[in-house]
């Protein structure tokens, strides 16, 4: 396992510089938008019969203390790529913070359950390696669906492998508690979600892409970019 993920990680290093070689400017074309289109199908139907019930599921029986504390705790392990990635950026103040977070949190409050750090002050940043390249420079390439994962681009697409590395979830060698961990964060994290598709409309395609993207685009510049809409909703 540790030997196919090295060699997984060299090819996502040896793809970005070439995805930055290739693609040239940030492209908001979608040249692939039938191959993506195909993708977004299958990912829509997996979603509309099996992933969204059980998500409404989750969150009709679950109490909102129960369920606020499944996303602090997952946000705490979250909180590890950040603290790397705004390290990675060079925004020390941020990753000082994201530190600063992640003891106060594990610590006192119960492993992350608990988010002692957002009212003392301590802002809950989020980053990942597709932002960090985007930072650096990297153009995002063309818009791609991946399959299970949703919308990518093809910098952040790249970039999930070696983010995968900083996952804390990936650690845990029992795979039984694994795999639940993996299960569990795909049901919180589709249950965030629910709140926010009222304001899809029109071609759900279209919408979400445009919305990805402009999202990806606020969260490189932080927040400096003039938006239709609030790219925080998505």
């Amino acid at each position: 396992m540790k030997s196919c993920k090295a060699a997984m990680l060299s090819a996502a290093l040896i793809a970005a510089p070439l995805v930055a070689a290739e693609q040239g400017e940030s492209v908001s074309a979608d040249p692939w938008e039938g191959f993506n289109r195909t993708l977004f199908e299958f990912n829509d139907m997996l979603d509309r019969y099996a992933l969204k019930p059980v998500a409404q599921g989750y969150q009709y029986v679950t109490p909102d203390l129960v369920e606020r504390g499944v996303s602090n705790f997952f946000g705490n392990l979250g909180d590890v790529r950040t603290l790397v990635n705004n390290a990675l950026q060079l925004k020390l103040h941020d990753a000082a913070s994201d530190a600063a977070r992640i003891t106060l949190n594990t610590t006192f409050g119960l492993v992350g359950v608990l988010d002692l750090a957002t009212p003392l002050g301590l802002e809950k940043h989020n980053e990942d390696l597709g932002q960090t390249l985007g930072y650096w420079g990297v153009p995002s390439g063309n818009y791609l669906v991946l399959p299970l994962f949703g919308p990518s681009t093809l910098r952040d697409g790249v970039a999930l492998v070696p983010d995968s590395y900083l996952d804390p979830v990936g650690e845990v060698e029992h795979v039984p508690t694994r795999n639940s961990l993996y299960g569990a964060r795909l049901i919180d994290t589709r249950a965030e979600l629910l709140k926010s598709e009222g304001l899809i409309s029109g071609d759900r395609y279209l919408f979400i892409r445009d919305a990805y993207l402009q999202r990806r685009e606020y969260q490189v510049n932080d927040g400096q970019i003039n938006a239709p809409f609030d790219a925080q909703d998505f």
